[in-house]
């Protein structure tokens, strides 16, 4: 699937110069190659090798090293900014080349993501901006991206914008599919700010969706995130994450495994964290492995709790956990029930599933959607149900308190069953 890409490569990289001060950002080398140089050549692996890339801070080195693509088995065209644009004035420069959809990257991340599966998705929405989401380490400082079911983006709130309470750990990762239909009106100003001006505008019109993945994208901006990233280069991490590859996962049960058991979870007052659970979820953060939830939450179905409550008690999971400096990588929840004859049930939601645990099915759409081989990933839970559902689904399994279902192993708190597992 191929596409024109646009790579900005004309910051300053003011907060790096420690690291490196005579040359651009782009250039900085991770394990001995400038950053530019690897995301071309994730780019060419996957058949995108018609690149415009936009210079000016010290922009004659990224040209006399790249020229015209040739020796890198792509094709180069430069945008050179004489006066400075913003972050996203030279688009309208470039705008009678940018004619189809385009990939539009910064060159001062270091990312190894599958670009054919977001280009597929942007195709599916029709939309006119597909961003690439995740997770971080520090959502409380981020801004964040707030979307609806279908993922279309509602709220764009920048660090400085009022946040709810609770909020959903997604971060514009800052790498984008974008329609020429944008461009047409030219916002006012000599500088134009992608984000701000461009993007911002787009959420609460069904135009502009995210793309959620747990592939690796991150800023080197500072000396303290670039030594972070050339150590997850070294070890593996960042060509792992891709989603080309296979991926493991560790599956987690929520109410008794994540969260204070309660009963049926009906009060988002009653929802808090168990004791050791965050520390347990940053060692999966920080091993390879996805940290996914997978859920029977029968409350939907009985009518008990509506759609958007559940919503909220999954945002304040995620809020909790992102002050701790951690993260799911998804949440999947069966909201369906066998038995009838509940008052103020929902009669569509009433029938057996192929979801609800002891069955395996969000294991397997998990699977699906991250590409992840079930024999090398664990399912962790409470009870008979979850082991079943991890046992079913071809996982090892792990149970938390006592019993003896067949599982793999057995122990006292997900921090205990986690370092065993590690």
């Amino acid at each position: 699937m191929s596409m024109k890409v646009v790579i900005m490569a004309g910051g300053k990289g003011t907060r790096i110069s420690s690291v490196a001060s005579d040359i651009p950002k782009p250039m900085i080398e991770i394990d001995g190659i400038p950053v530019l140089e690897r995301e071309i050549q994730c780019l060419k692996e996957q058949g995108f090798k018609d690149l415009i890339i936009t210079v000016s801070h010290l922009g004659h080195i990224i040209m006399n090293y790249f020229g015209d693509g040739l020796d890198f088995g792509v094709h180069i065209e430069y945008f050179v900014e004489e006066q400075p644009l913003g972050n996203a004035g030279a688009l309208f420069e470039l705008k009678n080349k940018l004619t189809e959809d385009f990939l539009l990257l910064n060159a001062d991340s270091i990312f190894d993501i599958d670009f054919n599966r977001i280009v597929k998705f942007h195709k599916e929405k029709g939309g006119l901006v597909t961003l690439f989401t995740h997770p971080n380490s520090h959502p409380y400082d981020s801004g964040l991206i707030i979307a609806d079911k279908t993922g279309a983006v509602e709220q764009w709130l920048t660090k400085e914008d009022a946040r709810p309470k609770y909020y959903q750990n997604r971060v514009n990762a800052g790498l984008h599919v974008v329609s020429p239909e944008i461009l047409e009106v030219r916002p006012e100003g000599a500088k134009v700010d992608l984000d701000r001006q461009l993007l911002k505008p787009l959420a609460g019109t069904g135009k502009m969706f995210c793309y959620d993945s747990p592939e690796y994208v991150k800023d080197m901006g500072t000396p303290d995130r670039y030594e972070a990233v050339c150590k997850d280069f070294a070890d593996g991490v960042v060509a792992g994450k891709n989603l080309k590859r296979k991926q493991k996962a560790i599956f987690l049960d929520r109410d008794g495994t994540i969260n204070k058991y309660v009963g049926f979870l009906r009060d988002i007052d009653e929802f808090e964290l168990l004791p050791g659970v965050a520390e347990a979820i940053g060692k999966i953060n920080r091993s390879g492995y996805l940290a996914i939830v997978v859920t029977n939450q029968p409350v939907i179905a009985r009518g008990e709790v509506g759609w958007e409550e559940l919503q909220e008690i999954h945002n304040k999971m995620e809020t909790l956990l992102g002050l701790e400096g951690v993260y799911l990588d998804g949440i999947y929840f069966c909201p369906h029930h066998p038995h009838k004859g509940y008052e103020g049930e929902i009669p569509e939601l009433k029938f057996d599933c192929d979801c609800r645990k002891p069955k395996p099915g969000m294991l397997l759409k998990a699977a699906e959607d991250f590409n992840i081989d079930l024999s090398q990933s664990w399912m962790i839970g409470d009870g008979e149900n979850d082991i079943k559902a991890g046992e079913v689904a071809g996982c090892k399994t792990a149970l938390i308190g006592e019993g003896n279902f067949n599982q793999s192993i057995t122990g006292n708190s997900l921090l205990e069953i986690v370092e065993h597992i590690l």
